[in-house]
């Protein structure tokens, strides 16, 4: 049994936590998930979910599976991904949560890789495609399917061999022998509370070993700097798989006694957000970037709302640097777009633009978190000039994953904030930004090399990220192994410069190269709409192969760079650039699962694009 500890102070693992919760606030809503049946958004109380997660529990126990033995989980956010959770923590097993939207042969390898015991998949179809990629799964002994809808193909069976397959119900019906089993000892503190696999730019991906001890203290560590209350809605929509989801939009509501909806899907977000009307938000840059960008494309034809916009940003954003004491604004091109507009008072451009932004987030959200990857300033600007309180963090999954984070009375959007307490950073060899603390992993799985490359023996984690610290404050520069070094010897942070391209509300992706080569080039995807547009300005039929990759199609999107990159020196503003419509996405192996760039998978699929750049401009 999970003893029930009084306070959060002495709460040392997972199941600990849930239980102090329910003891604290039994009957108050703790999720909220939109049932596909009824059409109708069901919600649990703490002490409902605790019964639930019992439930799953008993059949978990039943199965009298390995000690820590390793559970994937291959789910959509929703009730069930936090049940799978809950009941492999409670029984001293370690969960393996997988991306629902990775490919079939990375999940094979994972799961071969952590040799799990047993699978929990949403359809029959992915455990299907998964079984179809040919790897042996000799540790695996059983798949759960959650579909109860889905028919089970007769090669989804068990071979003599394999696993047994069955659904969900089916599961939940074999608890009954639980009583029969000695029950499972709880996990310490020092045991597996996760082991989560990095998406990997480059490579195989790493199972990073994470302890109860490393997670709760990140929750109670992030607890002081955020600080929900039971009042707060949080709304999860990224990956569970991801670790800032986990500690920041799962582990941490339980922590303080938030309710968490669940969304039913990216594409149906923007309606979620008004129906669920959540308080706290956890997201990635991308989010806010497609919400700005949809903003952008709505006000570009009409010049005086443009100039509105531009009017309460500014005015907005000069409100917000006085309040955290940081430098005022100094005038740019948006001050001059304003016009007489920046005239107007800041409660008019408040009710005029301000207001009908953050309705779109549902109207009441008080913190906005972001994380994952670095906030473009321009993103910044915008929401926190037009009073959305966004706050930036940093962190990766080696680390549980926040080291960082800004407050809202303390927030500087250029930096990613103050170390949590309890949290040492300093910076090493190469700028490089090292990290020790209880929130550090145990190691890589079965990849001690690996390991002892990234953690030295007193305990110092290098991030492999350059960084510099200013007054507390830390400041990442970008990754050490992805700045580009061209052939004059100028050193370019790819990251940060493909955020200030995406400022263009005409391209959807951009990957800027350079490595060796004389100047900065870039690959970019030009959104469809935005094309049409740019052809008829030039003259060109969009519908022609050769139009899009035209010397003054080329023209045109570099002058746009030029003028986004203003702020770089000129040697990092792209001279040369190619053109696609194609996005890049995880499906065709150009994105992770954490929506990075693979970058090593572009320069390959683009090579002979790459090199005409440089061969037109009679440069190699």
């Amino acid at each position: 049994m999970t003893s029930i500890s009084s306070d959060l102070a002495s709460v040392e693992t997972l199941p600990q936590l849930l239980a102090y919760r329910t003891a604290r606030t039994p009957d108050a809503e703790a999720y909220r998930g939109f049932d596909i049946a009824t059409q109708a958004w069901i919600s649990l109380t703490w002490a409902q979910t605790t019964q639930r997660v019992a439930q799953w529990s008993r059949a978990m126990a039943a199965m009298q599976l390995p000690t820590a033995a390793r559970v994937a989980i291959l789910l959509p956010n929703g009730l069930n991904a936090m049940c799978a959770d809950q009941s492999t923590l409670a029984t001293g097993c370690v969960p393996v949560p997988l991306h629902a939207i990775d490919n079939p042969g990375s999940i094979a390898y994972i799961l071969d890789d952590c040799e799990a015991s047993m699978l929990i998949v949403g359809q029959a179809a992915q455990w299907e495609k998964i079984r179809a990629v040919g790897t042996p799964f000799p540790a695996l002994r059983a798949v759960v399917i959650t579909d109860e809808d889905a028919a089970l193909a007769p090669s989804a069976a068990a071979s003599s061999d394999g696993p047994a397959v069955g659904t969900l119900s089916q599961w939940l019906a074999g608890a009954a022998q639980a009583s029969q089993a000695a029950a499972p000892t709880p996990p310490g503190p020092d045991d597996l509370a996760a082991l989560v696999y990095t998406s990997g730019t480059t490579g195989k991906p790493k199972g990073v070993m994470l302890t109860h001890r490393n997670v709760v203290s990140d929750v109670k560590a992030v607890l002081e700097r955020i600080v929900p209350t039971v009042d707060d809605v949080f709304l999860s929509f990224l990956p569970l798989s991801h670790t800032f989801e986990r500690t920041g939009g799962y582990y941490l509501p339980i922590a303080a006694g938030s309710c968490v909806a669940y969304a039913r899907s990216v594409p149906l977000l923007a309606e979620d957000l008004k129906t669920v009307r959540p308080t706290v938000l956890v997201s990635v840059p991308r989010i806010y970037e497609r919400i700005h960008a949809k903003l952008l494309e709505k006000l570009s034809p009409t010049p005086w709302k443009m100039q509105l916009y531009e009017a309460a940003q500014n005015k907005g954003w000069a409100r917000f640097c006085a309040a955290q004491g940081l430098p005022a604004p100094t005038p740019d091109d948006s001050s001059k777009a304003a016009g007489w507009m920046a005239a107007l008072p800041w409660p008019l451009l408040q009710a005029l633009v301000g207001k009908p932004l953050l309705a779109q987030f549902g109207g009441r959200v008080r913190v906005a978190v972001s994380g994952g990857a670095p906030l473009s300033p321009t993103i910044a600007k915008c929401f926190l000039g037009l009073g959305l309180q966004l706050v930036q963090g940093y962190g990766m999954t080696e680390t549980a994953p926040v080291v960082s984070v800004n407050s809202l009375d303390d927030n500087d959007p250029a930096s990613v904030g103050r170390a949590l307490p309890g949290v040492e950073v300093r910076i090493g060899e190469n700028r490089e930004l090292q990290v020790r603390g209880p929130i550090v992993m145990q190691g890589y799985w079965k990849r001690p090399e690996d390991t002892a490359k990234i953690l030295s023996p007193d305990g110092w984690l290098g991030t492999g990220d350059q960084a510099d610290i200013a007054n507390g404050r830390i400041y990442i520069r970008g990754r050490i192994k992805e700045i580009i070094v061209t052939s004059t010897g100028e050193k370019v942070p790819p990251g940060d410069l493909e955020l200030a391209l995406l400022a263009d509300p005409a391209l959807e992706q951009a990957f800027v190269v350079g490595e060796n080569r004389p100047f900065i080039a870039c690959v970019a995807v030009l959104k469809y709409d935005e094309w049409q547009r740019l052809a008829a300005d030039l003259g060109l039929n969009p519908q022609e192969a050769g139009s899009l990759n035209h010397a003054s199609v080329h023209r045109a999107v570099l002058a746009r760079m030029e003028k986004n990159t203003a702020s770089f020196p000129r040697y990092a503003v792209p001279r040369a650039v190619h053109l696609t419509l194609t996005p890049w996405t995880i499906e065709n192996t150009f994105m992770t699962p954490t929506l990075k760039l693979k970058r090593n998978n572009l320069t390959a699929h683009f090579s002979e694009a790459i090199d005409g750049m440089y061969l037109k401009s009679g440069a190699r």
